[in-house]
């Protein structure tokens, strides 16, 4: 089998397979030196919205494993690929002068085909967006969505855009947050579109949960026309409340040299700049909010401040706020009837104007 990074998916290894793979990886993940390592969200349930830098490797290893977790989960349906295409040069290197500092940056892609899609019409895309700061695409939070969405007929690139964990600590603090981020997932677009010429350019629809949200609207207020929906579950949408309140800690990963660098109170308008709210005047692209009012990770206030906003500039644009739904910040990515329908009502709205092959009833 080819290594992790070159994989072909066109096998299924079973679970014993991966687990054998894995502890062949270990010693490389253990002693990987490039560009340095950094930390993942375990594997194993769902990480808060930020993780605090460093580590030892692990985030290596942990993704490894978990990319061949891709073939239990959805190797079935799908034919998987993971691939890199080029992103804007990394803005925090000091030297613009050295040696490869102005290369473009390599970001790193999934996709996900349905093995009976047919491939001699054209077809809808979904621009899948992974949640949080410093975290990546992951089976736990995200193979059953996918899943979901693979049944349908769609077909799915979801970028592992800079900052994202499982590439070692150099993407780790390659991260630019609301800013370069959000140009890596709409490249993967393009990237997408230009790879494969069965998919129809007037039927890409955007899909993100938290920070996931926020790059999803960024990106259609910065490209409205060319997506044909977006969805933003709990979305990430008022940084300049989020540092008010959030804790110390969590603020330190914001005002971190390699990333924003200065505290909310040093440079309110960087802060808002990266925030969605800010940018509501440019909704011109259908558009479904989710929220709920227990969320413990991006409070309600956030998102309340988006759909006024949103509001006041006369767009239009559906929502829905839950009431202390359980499940807080993951209400409707678990599997309760509550969440099963939330989700439906999702694909209902994203079919509207994607037309996929097998639509939700």
């Amino acid at each position: 089998m080819p290594p992790p990074s070159s994989f072909t998916h066109r096998v299924k290894p079973s679970v014993f397979a991966i687990f054998s793979i894995a502890a062949l990886l270990l010693p490389l993940a253990a002693h990987s030196q490039g560009r340095g390592t950094a930390p993942a969200a375990p594997a194993t349930a769902p990480a808060p919205a930020a993780a605090p830098a460093g580590g030892n490797g692990d985030d290596i290893l942990l993704k490894r494993m978990d990319d061949l977790m891709w073939y239990q989960k959805v190797g079935d349906i799908a034919d998987i690929d993971k691939s890199e295409y080029g992103g804007a040069p990394n803005p925090h290197i000091k030297n613009k002068k050295a040696p490869g500092a102005t290369n473009p940056l390599i970001i790193h892609v999934y996709t996900f085909i349905p093995k009976k899609l047919d491939r001699s019409k054209k077809q809808p895309l979904i621009v899948y967006v992974h949640q949080g700061v410093h975290q990546s695409l992951d089976t736990t939070i995200d193979a059953h969505m996918v899943r979901e969405l693979l049944e349908q007929g769609y077909t799915i690139v979801a970028t592992d855009y800079r900052g994202s964990t499982g590439y070692g600590n150099g993407y780790f603090q390659d991260i630019d947050y609301g800013g370069l981020e959000v140009d890596d997932v709409y490249r993967g677009l393009d990237w997408m579109l230009a790879k494969y010429s069965f998919l129809d350019p007037a039927r890409v629809g955007i899909v993100g949960w938290s920070h996931g949200g926020l790059i999803t609207l960024m990106n259609i207020f910065a490209h409205p026309h060319n997506f044909a929906c977006a969805y933003a579950g709990v979305p990430v949408s008022d940084l300049v409340a989020r540092m008010g309140y959030e804790t110390e800690g969590y603020r330190q990963i914001y005002s971190a040299p390699y990333h924003l660098g200065e505290d909310v109170h040093d440079d309110i308008a960087e802060y808002r700049k990266r925030s969605p709210v800010t940018h509501a005047a440019e909704l011109d692209t259908p558009l479904l909010i989710h929220t709920n009012t227990n969320d413990e990770d991006v409070n309600y206030l956030e998102v309340e401040h988006l759909i006024q906003a949103l509001t006041f500039e006369k767009k239009k644009f559906e929502y829905k706020v839950y009431q202390d739904a359980p499940g807080g910040h993951y209400f409707n990515r678990i599997d309760t009837p509550l969440a099963l329908q939330s989700r439906h009502d999702i694909y209902v709205f994203l079919a509207k104007y994607l037309h996929p092959e097998n639509p939700p009833k």
